[in-house]
C-alpha cells in the first residue's frame, strides 16, 4: 500500500508569520491536531500542533499573536506519495514522529498521514508496532 492512498490531501497550512491564534483557528475549523507551515513556494518548514502551542505558547506565557516560527517543530518528517506505507512508518517509528507532511515530486505539500491514518488503514501488528515504538520514553518531550 502506497501512503497516497491513506494521505489526508491538501491540508490545510500556514506561513512562518501566521500567529498562534491562526493556526489553533485552523485546527478548531479542521478539527485536526496539527498544520503544516510552508514557505512562500509552498514546501514545507516546519509544523506547528496542538502540544506546540500548548506546551511552547501557553506554558511559556506566549500570546496569541506569537507567530508559529517561534513555537513550531522544525524538523519535519517528509514523505512522498509512492512511497510505501510501511516505509513511510519506519521513518516515523524511527524519528518517533506522530505524523509525516506529504510532498510531491517538486518538494511542495500535498498531504499529510498521521498515526490515526495508518491505524484506519494498516493491519492490527502494524498498527501496534507503530503506535508502540513511536510513544517510547526515549526523548523528554517539549514541556511535560
Amino acid at each position: 500500500m502506497q501512503v497516497q492512498e491513506i494521505m489526508s490531501r491538501d491540508p490545510a497550512c500556514c506561513g512562518r508569520a501566521d500567529t498562534v491564534r491562526d493556526a489553533a483557528q485552523i485546527m478548531a475549523d479542521q478539527s485536526v491536531g496539527s498544520v503544516p507551515v510552508l514557505n512562500d513556494s509552498g514546501e514545507p518548514v516546519g509544523i506547528v500542533t496542538d502540544r506546540d502551542i500548548c506546551c511552547s505558547a501557553v506554558a511559556q506565557g506566549k500570546g496569541v499573536d506569537t507567530p508559529v516560527s517561534e513555537v513550531m517543530s522544525t524538523d519535519v518528517l517528509t514523505t512522498t506519495p509512492d512511497e510505501e506505507v510501511s516505509s513511510c512508518c519506519d521513518k516515523m517509528e524511527e524519528r518517533q514522529v506522530r505524523r509525516a507532511i506529504v510532498t510531491d515530486e517538486n518538494g511542495k505539500c500535498c498531504g499529510i498521514v498521521a498515526q490515526a491514518d495508518v491505524a484506519r488503514s494498516a493491519s492490527d501488528r502494524e498498527t501496534a508496532d507503530l503506535v508502540h515504538q513511536i510513544s517510547k520514553p526515549e526523548r523528554k518531550s517539549g514541556c511535560c
